[in-house]
């Protein structure tokens, strides 16, 4: 855990960087102080590092951002519960459409610019203090990491903060000129990538801190996603207005060259980093800050301090909370069980409680059913379903605190006896038991419009039967707590589970996307690929039935790989081992297949017992590949003309 000193905020870029408020949580705006007098000791700029790792926690974790990289993908859709910052990204549902306003939207833009200007001191006054150029490597690292955010959600935008490009900036200004896309990458990414690997140590000076390979995996992603960029196959518009040519001289083939052999480099010389046996190893929370996590959002269960919240209490719904799960929770509470086996006697056999198939529901995002029936259709042979949603909810109400913990037996569907611990409600695997489901009529017996099927306990959906109000848990990123084993725990607290950031694993996807890009080298395409499917086919415990399960469907995994792989296998592989984890939006804008997978999407409507699934139409527009510059900017850049304004904001917003 990195510990955060809270009295030393550092960095804010200009007047004109003020977050817009949420108006789901916030009454106020969020503001970030900035004194240079920090900078004017080695104290002070040590401190500085610690704060951009503290940084990290404004976006990973966070519910909003996890809407602005989801919502209107194949990946996720709009909840009951939601608002328009769900609706508006997912661009259905009769909310606005996005715009200058869209809060998420502005999320990047808002979070990083002050850490930029932080790195940007220490990057300028730490040989001054003659700090360690493995320590302002650090900084080098998240100034590129945050440009290169920046750069893949707005197009070009802004390298001189005020006082010159990549400098500290030390007083506000309410003007400012975007870069180019090309500048960007050239002049403020990859410089800052290649120090940071010559510089950095193999193993990080800290728990979760960056490393070269840290730094490899993103300049190689960077590669990939500026190849991309520079191809422009599907002619998507770039702003502000360049040419699609790299001002060093090279062409596309060259950067994914370049990232195949960098990838290649972070496979093979791994330091302290490895994949984890099974996919449930690398998700479950009592294994968190494993091998495979090579950066991520931290927080803690032991220090209200450091964690920035009270991991005991009441979570905010804000950052730096990590409460992202919550996005993703329906309200199983609402489930009903049975005292008698004779007469409806209404239970509540699952309580909300902070276990990591439970937790807090907020109902904002759901999955829509092609993500159940196609992205992860083997649920057989691949464990990554299993180790990614909650689908199967279990009776908890022996737990303190429910007012059943006396009560060994519930009466559930078919009036059927459910003992501590046993399945309350099933989502089905297929619909091949569709036509035999029952859906009782009136009462609380259909409380959240669930099925019977003959000799089952359990209330059960098929995939055709998920709606926006009832849909399976996301279980890889669910509340994890270890302190309280006989009582429900502090569901409503903010995650103290870390928020991964980077995993050892993309190493593999980005050397096959680029491989498939055209590089060449020791490992083809399907050879990276099948090394990811090769442990996803290692189960180790089986979520569904909680009961350990030992199983190897390596070879079946790997049999079932084509001998061609494709864009859209690779974007396939990212969504199972990815989903969730706020990659999506970046991936489908990089490959330009955005308007392709996210155009139409099913599911069930907002009420319980909603089985009819329902075609929903998105009209993803070129101009949508690149988000709005937030109002807040352009509101506060006073020393400019409205026409200025309007040549800043990105065309079609």
């Amino acid at each position: 855990m990195i510990k955060i000193n809270k009295k030393i905020v550092l960095g804010i870029l200009v007047s004109s960087l003020a977050l817009s408020s949420c108006n789901e949580i916030l009454d106020e705006q969020p503001r970030s102080g900035y004194t240079v007098d920090y900078f004017n000791s080695a104290d002070g700029v040590t401190s500085g590092v610690t704060a951009l790792y503290r940084s990290l926690r404004l976006l990973y974790g966070n519910g909003y951002y996890m809407s602005a990289t989801q919502n209107g993908t194949d990946e996720a859709t709009w909840a009951q519960s939601a608002d328009g910052n769900f609706k508006d990204l997912d661009m259905t549902g009769g909310a606005t459409a996005i715009n200058s306003s869209t809060f998420p939207t502005s999320m990047v833009w808002g979070s990083v610019f002050p850490y930029i200007n932080t790195a940007n001191g220490i990057i300028e006054r730490g040989p001054k203090f003659n700090i360690a150029e493995s320590l302002v490597s650090e900084a080098r690292f998240f100034r590129s990491f945050y440009y290169f955010q920046l750069v893949q959600t707005y197009g070009g935008v802004p390298l001189d903060l005020g006082s010159g490009e990549l400098a500290l900036n030390i007083s506000p200004t309410t003007l400012s000129k975007r870069n180019t896309v090309p500048e960007v990458y050239t002049r403020g990414i990859f410089p800052d990538l290649l120090k940071a690997i010559n510089n950095l140590p193999a193993s990080p000076r800290v728990t979760g801190g960056v490393t070269k390979n840290v730094a490899r995996l993103f300049l190689a992603k960077a590669y990939l996603t500026y190849g991309w960029w520079l191809q422009n196959p599907n002619n998507i518009p770039t702003y502000p207005d360049a040419a699609r040519t790299d001002p060093d001289g090279h062409n596309a083939q060259w950067y994914f060259q370049q990232a195949y052999d960098i990838a290649l480099q972070g496979i093979n010389t791994p330091g302290s980093y490895a994949l984890q046996p099974t996919y449930y190893d690398v998700n479950e929370g009592s294994k968190d800050r494993n091998s495979e996590q090579m950066l991520y959002a931290d927080h803690t269960a032991s220090s209200v301090f450091y964690n920035e919240s009270d991991p005991v209490g009441f979570g905010s719904g804000w950052a730096p909370d990590n409460f992202a799960a919550w996005m993703q929770t329906w309200n199983y509470t609402n489930i009903k069980s049975s005292k008698s086996a004779t007469s409806w006697t209404p239970a509540s056999p699952i309580t909300r409680e902070a276990a990591q198939s439970l937790g807090r529901p907020w109902v904002r995002m759901a999955p829509p059913i092609g993500v159940i029936k196609n992205t992860f259709a083997d649920k057989t042979n691949d464990s990554r379903y299993d180790g990614t949603f909650v689908t199967t909810y279990r009776g908890n109400w022996q737990k303190t605190g429910t007012g059943l913990e006396s009560t060994t037996t519930l009466y559930n569907a078919n009036n059927l006896p459910v003992p501590v611990g046993g399945a309350i409600l099933s989502f089905l695997d297929d619909d091949s038991q569709l036509p035999n489901i029952v859906y009782p009529s009136g009462g609380g017996q259909n409380s959240v419009g669930a099925g019977v099927l003959p000799g089952r306990a359990d209330w059960v959906i098929s995939p055709n039967g998920i709606s926006r109000i009832v849909y399976p848990g996301l279980w890889k990123i669910g509340t994890y707590r270890t302190d309280d084993p006989n009582g429900l725990g502090y569901p409503n607290a903010g995650l103290t589970r870390p928020f991964p950031v980077a995993k050892f694993s993309e190493f593999y996807f980005i050397a096959a996307e680029a491989a498939v890009k055209g590089a060449s080298g020791a490992m083809s395409a399907r050879d990276l690929i099948n090394v990811i499917r090769a442990r996803a086919g290692k189960w180790r415990f089986s979520n569904k039935n909680n009961a350990t399960y030992i199983a190897d469907n390596s070879a079946a995994m790997i049999a079932a790989t084509p001998a061609t792989i494709t864009i859209d296998y690779i974007l396939a592989e990212r969504s199972r081992e990815y989903y969730g984890e706020f990659y999506r939006w970046f991936d489908l804008v990089r490959t330009q297949k955005w308007a392709e997978y996210g155009a139409t999407y099913q599911i069930g409507g907002t009420a319980y017992g909603n089985h009819t699934p329902q075609t929903f139409t998105r009209n993803i527009q070129p101009y949508h590949y690149l988000r709005p510059i937030p109002q807040g900017q352009l509101d506060a850049m006073s020393d400019m003309s409205a026409a200025d304004k309007a040549k800043y904001q990105n065309p079609g917003y």
